[in-house]
Formats: structure tokens, C-alpha cells, sequence
């Protein structure tokens, strides 16, 4: 989808330098999927204090069983 941008030059060509990307189109691709991402996780953190912890639980155990 075809879209005009009024984008800060100076943003995207230091962008582009921080992530090693060749275009600006591969720039505003990976800061879209990197805010999106955090916003995401950022949803996650609310959860944390909410789940009951099974201090015996045994992850090692676990994994050994599935193979």
C-alpha cells in the first residue's frame, strides 16, 4: 500500500545508521515491528504478580521427559 510520509530526514538517516539498514523503507519497517513489540510486552508486564508460581515445579524434569 502506497503511502506518503512527511518523515524528519535526520530521524531516518540516523536510523538507518543505528540499525544497518540499506533502505528507509527497511528503517520504518523495523521501528514499526520493534514499537509494536514493545508495546506488546508492555502489556505483558502488567500481568506479572498475577500468576501463582509453583516454587516446586521442575522445568528440567519436565524437558527431559519430552524427549
Amino acid at each position: 500500500m502506497p503511502t506518503n510520509l512527511d518523515l524528519d530526514d535526520h530521524l531516518i538517516e540516523e536510523a538507518q545508521k543505528v540499525g544497518h539498514h540499506r533502505t528507509k523503507k527497511d528503517t520504518v519497517n523495523a521501528a514499526l515491528d520493534e514499537y509494536i513489540r514493545h508495546r506488546k510486552q508492555r502489556g505483558i508486564i502488567s500481568l506479572f504478580g498475577t500468576i501463582d508460581f509453583d516454587e516446586n515445579y521442575d522445568y528440567k524434569r519436565e524437558r527431559r521427559k519430552r524427549s
